[in-house]
């Protein structure tokens, strides 16, 4: 047999029972639950007869809290959207203005590299429609000459 059960019942509690420490942590959070959940209850009841009491006004001025709440989000996103853009204008003009000063911003390099890359394309398609003229001339000059004679 184990030494496990030759134990007294009680010992076996005793031992298994939750630490002083445990025990307070447990009955702290309980009541700071139980609390908040009483809140939660009393905020949503609030909320209901608030909305209860409410409603015969909202009934009655919604012809006009309707269309005015309206107006109130179309201003306010405008202004948002207004200032959204200004702070990209002012951030893409500082970047630029950083980058023509030589400050090296974030992104420079890719900039640089996507600039390099058309330039460097751009050569290659002058280059390509110089010998395509070319070709075009020549075959152009034997057709004429295939006429003539």
């Amino acid at each position: 047999m184990s030494n496990e059960q030759n134990k007294p019942m009680t010992q076996k509690l005793y031992e298994s029972a939750p630490s002083s420490r445990q025990a307070a942590k447990f009955l702290t959070a309980t009541t700071l639950g139980a609390t908040l959940l009483f809140l939660s209850g009393l905020t949503l009841t609030g909320t209901v007869i608030a909305l209860i009491m409410a409603t015969p006004l909202m009934v009655l001025f919604s012809p006009i809290l309707v269309p005015a709440g309206i107006v109130i989000f179309l201003v306010i996103t405008g202004f948002l959207f207004s200032g959204g853009c200004g702070v990209a204008a002012v951030t893409a003009l500082s970047w630029i203005y950083n980058y023509v000063q030589g400050k090296h911003p974030p992104g420079a390099d890719q900039l640089d590299y996507a600039r390099n890359k058309l330039a460097s394309t751009a050569r290659d398609m002058t280059e390509k429609a110089k010998e395509y003229g070319q070709y075009v001339q020549h075959k152009a000059q034997e057709v004429a000459q295939g006429q003539v004679s």
